[in-house]
């Protein structure tokens, strides 16, 4: 709610140089807040539709807090203590850098890690996105384990995008509503 009053306030701020004589300023343009569903804005879970972006931004920030901890340690490989350190971390941190746009009529999850973003689109942050992407980190880490997600952030981000997204039950796996993946992902999940 915040972000759009403050992307709204500022566009509806041009307006203020052609009261006091400045130049005529543009045209303003409108632009609307993505409109959510009630299970996107009410559901404790990341709705179906964004959970491909979802695991997407999990493996960035995963394969960002790893790298980092690497390069402190001066060594290329931590030990599980550290790397399992690590993952917890990375699921627990705020994700508040994440939120809603609504790109070509098309509802997209957006932030760090992320492609398509649009400068000139309302995002809406906070609310349940933070607590869903971090209680879908902290279920891949337990599904997968820790040594695995490691293996594959050691094999390179490709390796650990394919690991969490998009093998045989990953968010990114298969057809859309009605394939036999995301059914279950949800009776699971729930």
């Amino acid at each position: 709610v915040l972000a759009v009053w403050l992307a709204l306030s500022l566009l509806a701020g041009t307006g203020a140089q052609e009261v006091c004589g400045g130049p005529p300023a543009a045209p303003a343009h409108s632009i609307p807040a993505p409109q959510l569903s009630p299970e996107e804005r009410l559901s404790p879970h990341m709705p179906e539709s964004l959970r491909c972006d979802a695991c997407h931004a999990i493996a960035f920030q995963i394969e960002e807090q790893l790298r980092r901890a690497e390069g402190k340690v001066g060594r290329k490989a931590l030990s599980e203590s550290d790397y399992v350190d690590v993952l917890e971390r990375s699921c627990s941190q705020g994700w508040e850098s994440y939120g809603v746009q609504e790109l070509d009529g098309e509802k997209r999850l957006a932030g760090p890690g992320l492609p398509r973003q649009e400068p000139m689109s309302v995002m809406v942050l906070g609310g349940p996105w933070p607590g869903r992407l971090s209680k879908m980190c902290h279920g891949y880490v337990g599904e997968r384990g820790e040594a695995q997600i490691y293996g594959a952030h050691r094999r390179g981000p490709a390796a650990l995008r394919e690991l969490l997204c998009h093998g045989e039950k990953g968010a990114c796996a298969g057809g859309k509503a009605g394939g036999p993946g995301p059914p279950k992902a949800m009776q699971n999940e729930l």
